[in-house]
Formats: structure tokens, sequence, C-alpha cells
């Protein structure tokens, strides 16, 4: 064997990486923020985090226990100026601030988002706050969503749902029932932006299709998280 000598690279302190906390069924939030941050220049480690085959509120407040755990498996030779715990409807369960506690008792992170989060925030830089909101959940998942949504100043008062719990069928709910769905909701004139809700839905060639038809704004899970994200990275 012959020992070979070596240098290291030294880090760029403008190029912190970012953590995304991905549920283990989800397979759209992944290939969607390869799009949405395909201009990156900063990476983004991805962990995955156990979640139930259906979504109830009892299998996302499960996921309370496991984000320490999921954090935990981000690589650690950096901070993080931002991580992302990628669940809409988990997030309104367990709640945005407690989000951020769990995985910052294993991650040295600067912020935690998620799509709750970031959707509120994304409504306020649009000046937008009436939604005509779309989900996949069943009812009891719906409420909390929607309940938290107005304690964010947001009416979701126009709102429609696909009904389904199960993971596996709503990442295969096609994209024209989702643009359909959307531009109904979206023409009611007491709204003034859509909000199609869940990381699992596929709604990255949806979005474009949408605003053309409603002229209003259309910001989905991924969407909303992605810009947040980069947000809070760049404000740093």
């Amino acid at each position: 064997m012959t020992l070979i000598p070596y240098t290291l690279d030294e880090d760029d302190p403008r190029v912190s990486p970012m953590g995304l906390i991905v549920l283990q069924t989800d397979e759209t939030l992944e290939p969607e923020f390869s799009s949405y941050f395909a201009d990156r220049k900063y990476p983004i480690h991805v962990t995955r985090i156990p979640s139930g085959i259906e979504v109830t509120t009892d299998t996302l407040a499960e996921m309370e226990k496991a984000l320490p755990a999921a954090a935990d498996l981000l690589p650690k030779a950096r901070p993080y100026r931002v991580v992302g715990y990628g669940c809409t409807s988990a997030s309104s369960v367990i709640g945005s601030d407690r989000v951020a506690q769990m995985v910052k008792r294993t991650c040295n992170a600067a912020e935690v988002t998620n799509p709750l989060r970031a959707a509120v925030a994304c409504a306020a830089n649009q000046g937008v706050s009436k939604f005509a909101l779309i989900s996949p959940y069943i009812e009891d998942v719906n409420t909390p969503l929607r309940q938290a949504f107005a304690e964010n100043g947001i009416s979701t008062e126009v709102f429609g749902t696909f009904g389904e719990s199960e993971e596996a069928k709503v990442v295969r709910i096609s994209k024209a029932s989702v643009v359909d769905a959307a531009i109904h909701l979206g023409l009611n004139p007491s709204v003034d932006a859509v909000f199609l809700s869940c990381t699992n839905l596929r709604t990255l060639e949806a979005i474009p299709e949408i605003q053309a038809r409603i002229n209003k704004p259309v910001l989905s899970s991924n969407q909303s998280l992605a810009w947040h994200m980069r947000s809070l990275n760049e404000a740093h």
C-alpha cells in the first residue's frame, strides 16, 4: 500500500449548505426541488423521516418524535443557514415553533421552515390573504391546516379537497385534476390566490397553466418552501 499525500480545499463561507427533511412516503418534493434550485450555488443535503402510509392527524403528530433523529442524519461538517421540513399538514398539527425546536435539538440550523410557515411568508410577500385552498387530505387533516392559516390571517373559506389519505395515490393525482380544481375554485371573485397544499402533490407543471387561466398568484407547498428557504438563506 502506498500512502498518498493530499491537500484540503477550504469551504467557501459564502456557500452554506441547506438541509431538507423529506417524508419517507414523499415522491415529489426532491424532483421538484431539483427544478426550483437548478441554479443554486449551495448544496442541499436531504434526510428522510418515517411517515405513515396514510395521512391522518395521528400519523402526522407521530412525526414530532422522529424529527430530531431525522435531522441528526444531516451532515455535520458545517452549520446550516436553513433547514426545511417538508410536510404542510404535519406542520399545522405539530406547530411551526415546535418543528423548529425539534430540528434544532440535533442540527446546527440558524433557521427552520416548513411549507405552512413558508406559505404564510409567501402570501405576505405577494400581498394576498384569501386563498382558494386545494388539498388532497381527509377532513380531520384539513381542519387543523385551515385553522393554522386562519391564525396567520389567511382565509380559506373557498376550499376543495380530493379526500385522499393514501400517500401513494396522492402523488399520482393527475395534473389535469389539479389544474381543473384550481381553476374552478380560483376563479371565485372572493379569493386573491390559490394554494395547492401537500409536498407530495405534483404542482410544478400545473402552476403556470393555472396562473394563465385565472390571472392570480398560485402558490404550492413545494414552491413556497423553496422560495422561503432561498429567501432565508440569502438573507444571512
